[in-house]
């Protein structure tokens, strides 16, 4: 099944009283890359988290939120911390020695001051609320559930890209015939204009040596390899679409291929008609490396 690399995810769990919200979204990318931006995951299983996104969704850059909400209003006050507010106030004594703020206690401080050094990092502290096992486990089953609805997101976007992709290849394929069509004209074209180049000249040549370079020269226009091999290249990517799991660098492959005979059809062309028709195959072919860009 075809699949996009964008996607997005969301879960929730209540544990404690809490609500953890988890958010999985992925964009475009070369290889898994995993960022867990977020506090609320414990170090030693930060491992296991990054090895499941990752054999799950394959590859992408994937950015993974968790945010708590708190269902109880009341909250634990912040608590003091005592050590550092009197260290501030010491270092403050230190710094003002010499001045009438010397051996200044608490109720010499000005209120502006007071109210600085209660800024201070570290002079509240609140107490961190370690997940227990029972807790991580409540986690990571929205963590899946999360990545889960994700791929499915993946999947739905994929069908979308499949039917747009595959209609610039039937697009691209529907435009040989219409160079067909030209190919006799431009035999012809390429011949009369080899020999009113001669009349213009008005030189004698020998007529059967001239037909065998006209031969030779219309034999190194021929694009009916390229029309065949464009052809096979459209069919293989449309087996690879149907057959790979996981196609997006290989439709990248072919889709260079096809790029290399259609380029090879407009340096042949000789012919205005097929030229307008070359270019609008690299129209639709860029589309179609900037839609597989975005497939897993």
């Amino acid at each position: 099944m075809l699949k996009s690399m964008t996607g997005y995810g969301k879960a929730e769990t209540d544990f404690n009283g809490k609500k953890y919200i988890v958010e999985i979204r992925s964009l475009n990318g070369k290889t898994p890359d995993i960022s867990l931006k977020t506090s609320l995951i414990p170090r030693d299983k930060e491992m296991e988290v990054r090895q499941y996104l990752s054999e799950l969704l394959h590859r992408g850059t994937i950015d993974l939120f968790i945010t708590v909400e708190k269902e109880d209003i009341f909250e634990a006050p912040a608590t003091v911390n005592r050590e550092v507010l009197l260290s501030y106030m010491d270092q403050l004594q230190h710094a003002l020695r010499g001045s009438k703020w010397h051996k200044a206690s608490v109720n010499d401080f000005s209120a502006p001051l007071l109210a600085s050094i209660i800024r201070m990092p570290d002079v509240f502290e609140t107490k961190r609320e370690e997940l227990g096992e029972d807790g991580w486990d409540a986690l990571f089953a929205a963590i899946r559930e999360a990545a889960a609805r994700l791929d499915c997101y993946r999947a739905d976007e994929g069908l979308s890209l499949k039917k747009d992709i595959l209609s610039k290849v039937d697009l691209i394929e529907s435009y040989i015939p219409e160079i067909e069509a030209h190919e006799a004209e431009r035999t012809d074209a390429v011949r009369e204009r080899i020999l009113g180049r001669i009349n213009e000249l008005s030189v004698q040549v020998d007529q059967n040596r001239l037909e065998q370079e006209i031969i030779f020269y219309v034999d190194k226009l021929d694009i009916n390899e390229e029309k065949v091999r464009l052809r096979q290249h459209c069919r293989y990517f449309r087996e690879t679409i149907d057959t790979e799991e996981y196609p997006g660098k290989k439709l990248g492959f072919i889709a260079q291929e096809m790029g290399r005979e259609i380029n090879t059809l407009g340096s042949k062309a000789n012919h205005a008609g097929i030229q307008k028709t070359v270019v609008q195959m690299k129209a639709e072919l860029e589309k179609i490396k900037e839609q597989s860009m975005n497939v897993l």
